[in-house]
């Protein structure tokens, strides 16, 4: 029988990735094709799939458009069936836990240090910082969520509550802003602009919070010169806080 190749990555620190909303993980890691060639040697990359069925997002059938089901974490439009809250928390949960413990399975030791989202997964990812946040603040149990720091291409706000707890569900208060390091990524001709920027100045605190405008739509960059422009900030800041120890290239 032949024996398993190696897999490299196993032991480098992770980066949960969040797809947007109308596409699913297995769109979002060939979105992410460029962006994650140059982050590949530092991290390693689990994409996670949203837990409600969907149908596809704003131009996603014309290059996607065979790869559903499609999948979204949050209801947007109409049709969409209302969730109770609870039910819609435990899920987005386990979809999350699901994703972490499937990569524990495959041998991955290292640890969960970061977040990356684009658009509806940017605001969970977003979301799920704050709640880190809240947590440590209270000194409560992180549950194995020892987030670091989180990408945020396209996000919207507001952020949610994520909690369990029946009091704390709907959106999060304008007072818990994060204060954990996040990166901001905007494409100046995306429709959605202003409400990505409100997730920046409202959501943020300064000095935490760095923004890096591209000269894009709605979508992930993948041009050499707009991803190294959003990869680097990313390395710099892991390698501020610690999680990178390897050294960066000039």
């Amino acid at each position: 029988m032949a024996s398993t190749p190696h897999d490299p990555t196993l032991h480098l620190p992770r980066l949960l990735c969040l797809h947007g909303g109308g596409t699913n993980a297995l769109i979002f890691t060939m979105q992410c094709r460029v962006l994650s060639l140059h982050l590949k040697p530092y991290f390693r990359l689990v994409f996670a799939e949203a837990p409600f069925e969907s149908g596809a997002g704003p131009d996603v059938t014309s290059v996607y458009g065979e790869c559903g089901p499609f999948k979204r974490w949050l209801g947007w439009l109409p049709e969409h069936e209302v969730i109770d809250p609870r039910d819609e928390v435990t899920a987005i949960e386990e979809s999350i836990e699901n994703a972490m413990s499937d990569d524990d399975a495959k041998g991955a030791m290292g640890g969960w240090v970061g977040l990356l989202g684009f658009s509806q997964g940017a605001k969970i990812a977003g979301s799920l910082l704050l709640r880190r946040q809240i947590r440590e603040e209270g000194g409560r149990d992180l549950e194995g969520q020892d987030w670091r720091f989180a990408v945020l291409m396209a996000g919207r706000a507001p952020l949610i509550s994520l909690e369990r707890d029946q009091d704390r569900w709907g959106l999060v208060d304008e007072n818990d802003v994060l204060t954990l390091p996040t990166i901001h990524v905007h494409g100046l001709k995306d429709t959605g602009l202003d409400y990505h920027k409100e997730l920046l100045k409202i959501w943020s605190e300064k000095g935490s919070a760095q923004l890096i405008e591209w000269d894009g739509n709605h979508r992930i960059p993948i041009k050499a010169g707009d991803v190294e422009a959003v990869v680097n900030p990313i390395l710099a800041l892991a390698k501020k806080l610690g999680v990178l120890t390897v050294d960066l290239p000039v």
